[in-house]
């Protein structure tokens, strides 16, 4: 029997003729070609263009469009293929389906790199502005959102394939209620974390006191803050009841207010002590950071003759406002013993009659 080219062409496998199958090979071939120059070319050459940008947002989508792997162009390529020809009905399903899962993982992930993208440009941001960024809460909102992103995801692909998504949905809720029910207390110190972090009330580095615990703020958790005391020791306190305490920030302290007494002996004549208020208003002129707010002869003691000085410290810093009392202090028994000004201790006179 001679051989007839025709009928090769003719012949047909599950409805296809070889001319259709020829047709078909050559769109996949033509395809992965061209997702390959698109993949190792075009792609190579953008990314040097917006290398030399100021902007980093190309950047950012060439990563992106970059993270796609070359299996994906396959498949899509198989699948675009396959629609001028007639293929069983399983393989069309499976392949609609992987191609399916693979475009939601792909989409999922691309908006997971814009949250880490736009979180991250945020925080530079603020420390570009010289503010610190305590970025536990932010870590934890990252991950919830992208775990909800991955959720819904599975939702659609289990709609995708038939299933009532509905019934799934109506069962996590009821187990998400006793869920809360059961962990209430863990919740309640979440949740104030967020208030925590967005009120503001302190950040890291920040000197607190927290009824009778005190210290620098060392990490704000999702549950609990932790402090360094002035001892050295960790102190652990839950953010439920930091937002439900009364709290003093001395690290915003801007200003601090002092005062204190001196007295001198009764026996200190008038003029002399009138000499001891201009001394250490003289003093104060002398120190900086601190202003004098007023210093007056205030009451005569049990045993001295007390005065009062007021005065501000421009500024929060507890060791260098020590540093300034010492100076003051120093200052005013120099000048007092220069002036024959005895300081006053507790004594007691008796008085005998004969």
């Amino acid at each position: 029997m001679a051989f007839n080219p025709g009928e090769i062409i003719d012949c047909s496998a599950m409805g296809n003729t070889f001319e259709g199958c020829l047709v078909a090979l050559g769109v996949f071939v033509l395809l992965v070609a061209v997702f390959k120059v698109f993949k190792f070319v075009v792609i190579h050459k953008l990314k040097k263009i917006s290398a030399k940008t100021r902007t980093d947002l190309d950047d950012f989508l060439m990563v992106v469009i970059d993270s796609v792997r070359w299996p994906f162009y396959v498949l899509l390529s198989l699948f675009v293929a396959l629609q001028s020809v007639h293929v069983p009905d399983i393989v069309g399903t499976v392949l609609y389906y992987m191609l399916g899962l693979a475009v939601v993982y792909y989409v999922v992930r691309a908006v997971q790199s814009l949250i880490d993208y736009g979180v991250g440009k945020a925080v530079k941001q603020r420390q570009k502005e010289g503010k610190d960024v305590d970025t536990s809460v932010i870590d934890f909102l990252c991950g919830l959102l992208k775990g909800v992103l991955w959720f819904v995801a599975l939702l659609l692909i289990l709609s995708n394939l038939g299933y009532d998504v509905s019934t799934l949905i109506a069962g996590l809720g009821i187990c998400g209620i006793a869920v809360a029910f059961a962990l209430q207390n863990v919740l309640a110190d979440i949740f104030a974390s967020f208030s925590i972090y967005f009120d503001k009330p302190f950040k890291c580095g920040d000197f607190i006191i927290v009824g009778k615990d005190l210290g620098v703020v060392k990490k704000i958790g999702i549950k609990t803050t932790r402090l360094e005391s002035l001892w050295g020791q960790e102190i652990v306190i839950s953010n439920r009841d930091l937002t439900s305490a009364r709290i003093n920030n001395y690290k915003k302290m801007k200003k601090r207010r002092i005062h204190f007494t001196f007295g001198v002996v009764y026996s200190t004549p008038a003029v002399k002590m009138r000499k001891a208020i201009q001394i250490v208003k003289d003093i104060f002129a002398k120190i900086e950071l601190a202003d004098l707010a007023r210093v007056h002869f205030k009451e005569f003691g049990d045993f001295s003759l007390n005065f009062e000085v007021a005065y501000y410290v421009d500024t929060g810093d507890y060791n260098k406002y020590m540093d300034i009392q010492q100076e003051i202090y120093f200052a005013i028994k120099e000048q007092f013993e220069k002036e024959g000004i005895e300081f006053a201790y507790p004594t007691q006179t008796v008085f005998v009659n004969k």
